[in-house]
């Protein structure tokens, strides 16, 4: 509890902090007129059009990255598994790159988001049919990594035959994922969704913790995994299906959060889960306050960012894991 009550401060801190930093010099007062009373007009614009939503979708996709990947490692029983394992971000972002490969894109504001969780949903449906019926674990996992290399040559391919130059960069661009320039629109798109998947993952909390005995003897305690799989494989298709909707590619921020937190807790997955996403929205939080002061005028994608972390992250991890199979 106290662990939760430290990171929701966190979190909340960095929001608010998040909500203050720009290319605008405002003051906290002119800030807070702005958010709430109105204040001058262009202050009113920057805090509540600009600033607000950006902050709160910093807040909820790494809500959305940090609990998908601590469910996911106790799903899995994998300290390498995120949400990208199970393919999910890779269909949506294949998802986006057609929007924009046919032209779609420039015809309406929620052309993107469709698209990418049209590729999310599609994800799910094809993995339910392979895997999550009948199948086992192992198999989820096999089919997430073939349909997230397929996903991931398909959209090599579309960048190929981009019809120019502008087309690919757009395209280019998306995929480094940012949360620059979202407006409330992209809120109410992705954030219902999210919360459904925040709702399907907590309801799987006894079923990951059995499953941490191995599947027969989760079985022999009254665990439908076929239901817990269903669960879990679509609550982290909605959470970041919506999250990849809306602010492109954010890698590794599902796989190094919950080992972050994990030494802090009692190691039983579940209680794992909301720390995880609280870690994650905080750790999104900072990541994207960095991009905007390291480089103010031409500031950096917020998936590049994570990925400089990440990456050495994970080669630790993988280092660490041969060091204790010697």
């Amino acid at each position: 509890m106290k662990l939760s009550i430290s990171l929701t401060t966190l979190a909340l801190a960095l929001f608010a902090l998040s909500l203050l930093v720009g290319p605008a010099e405002l003051s906290i007062g002119d800030s807070i007129a702005g958010l709430f009373a109105g204040g001058g007009e262009a202050t009113g614009i920057i805090m509540r059009e600009i600033r607000l939503p950006r902050a709160l979708l910093g807040l909820a996709i790494g809500m959305s990255l940090g609990l998908s990947g601590a469910v996911l490692q106790g799903f899995l029983r994998n300290p390498l598994a995120e949400p990208g394992v199970i393919g999910v971000s890779s269909m949506a972002a294949l998802g986006a790159v057609l929007v924009f490969y046919s032209g779609l894109a420039g015809s309406s504001l929620y052309a993107l988001p469709a698209g990418a969780l049209f590729g999310a949903l599609l994800a799910v449906l094809i993995l339910l049919a392979i895997a999550a019926r009948q199948g086992s674990t192992l198999t989820l996992i096999l089919a997430g990594v073939a349909l997230s290399s397929l996903a991931g040559a398909l959209t090599s391919l579309v960048l190929n035959l981009s019809p120019n130059p502008f087309a690919s960069y757009e395209m280019i661009f998306w995929l480094l994922g940012s949360l620059k320039d979202r407006s409330m629109e992209f809120v109410v798109i992705a954030l219902p969704l999210m919360a459904v998947g925040w709702f399907l993952i907590a309801l799987s909390a006894r079923a990951i913790d059995a499953l941490s005995l191995g599947e027969e003897a989760a079985s022999s305690l009254g665990i439908d995994m076929a239901r817990a799989r269903f669960m879990i494989v679509t609550g982290v298709a909605l959470s970041v299906g919506a999250a990849t909707a809306v602010s492109g590619t954010i890698g590794f921020i599902g796989l190094v959060v919950p080992h972050l937190i994990r030494p802090l807790t009692n190691r039983m997955p579940s209680s794992l889960l909301l720390p995880a996403g609280l870690g994650g929205a905080s750790l999104l939080l900072a990541a994207d306050i960095a991009a905007r002061i390291i480089l103010p005028a031409g500031e950096l994608n917020v998936g590049v960012l994570t990925a400089l972390i990440g990456a050495p992250f994970f080669l630790w991890l993988v280092v660490r894991a041969r060091r204790e199979m010697l």
